[in-house]
């Protein structure tokens, strides 16, 4: 399944990659694509993750929110 989402904050190219490597550190998740522009979160996973999860993983990669 795949859910998107919108993360704000990001700047450049470093911001991209932190917040790629925190989501795919969450169990259950088999892909990531994430956009500057814009803000996209792709979040490719076998079963629903949890949303707060996807915020704490978020906010663990910097300052980033996410809706």
């Amino acid at each position: 399944m795949i859910t998107n989402y919108t993360v704000t904050g990001m700047t450049c190219g470093h911001c991209v990659a932190h917040v790629k490597e925190e989501v795919s550190g969450i169990p259950g998740v088999t892909e990531v694509a994430v956009t500057l522009e814009g803000g996209k979160l792709e979040v490719t996973s076998q079963a629903p993750i949890d949303f707060d999860r996807i915020v704490e993983a978020v906010a663990e990669a910097g300052d980033y929110s996410v809706a």
